[in-house]
């Protein structure tokens, strides 16, 4: 059975032993960014905004007001907020839960309900799929997901092929789109071996999974690295948690 997400939200707020040096942030933030970061409805989310390198990743991201946007397993809902600011009034946001892990994610997905009554978030959708069947009801410019690729080929999630995921996700993106894709590194060439023990991947299977479905890889960021990181422990151990090394990944679908 599956640590639940709140689980991981915890394991995120606590410290890490080791020091972690912040990698150089960007210089090139758009206001539209910066200004969604400051919105007052997201203020009991700032405080995790540096040490999740929130800035950098939307920018890296690459999205812009007006479009529509899909956050996969959204958790808490801490990158729904922040990409319903961005994409402003003529944009649209989904919070797509498989209905597996939502299973094991009950308060994040009614977390993810609140948000829609919420006025403030009017766009904002959530969606329930099963983990095999992956859709949205209109092209996207981008879906994204944080720290639950390593998810899709476990047992609790129907052992999804990670190859069909990857071309559900490149049939739902406009041409142009993109796929970002964060994630817990695991030892390289342990290929999907970590996923339901150490809750890892190794980011070459990752890029070799969704390049083999036509996806272009597009580039990578280097804001949530950590060198200290042993890639051997879960990612839960008190000696990494909160602080794990994770690779940042852009794959686009040819326009």
């Amino acid at each position: 059975m599956r640590p639940t997400v709140l689980a991981v939200l915890v394991a995120l707020a606590l410290p890490v032993a080791t020091a972690v040096a912040a990698p150089p942030a960007h210089s090139n933030v758009p206001a539209y960014v910066t200004a969604a970061i400051n919105d007052p409805a997201r203020k009991s989310d700032v405080g995790d905004d540096d040490r999740r390198k929130l800035a950098d990743l939307m920018t890296f991201a690459e999205v812009k007001p007006g479009q529509v946007v899909v956050d996969l397993i959204p958790g808490s809902s801490y990158f729904t907020r922040v990409f319903s600011a961005i994409v402003g009034p003529k944009g649209k946001v989904y919070s797509v839960w498989p209905n597996e892990y939502g299973i094991e994610a009950k308060s994040d997905v009614q977390t993810s309900k609140a948000l829609v009554a919420d006025p403030h978030y009017a766009n904002v959708g959530v969606l329930m799929v099963p983990a095999k069947e992956f859709k949205v009801s209109e092209p996207v410019d981008l879906v994204f997901t944080s720290q639950n690729y390593h998810d899709y080929p476990d047992k609790f999630m129907g052992n999804v092929d990670p190859a069909v995921f990857d071309k559900q996700v490149f049939d739902s993106l406009k041409p142009g789109g993109l796929f970002v894709i964060i994630d817990h590194v695991a030892e390289a060439g342990s290929g999907m071996r970590d996923t339901d023990t150490l809750h890892r991947i190794d980011p070459a299977i990752v890029r070799k999974q969704v390049e083999s479905v036509g996806f272009k890889f597009d580039g990578q960021s280097d804001v949530l690295r950590n060198p200290a990181d042993p890639h051997n422990i879960k990612v839960f151990d008190k000696a990494i948690r909160g602080h794990t090394d994770q690779f940042v990944y852009r794959f686009r679908k040819p326009g």
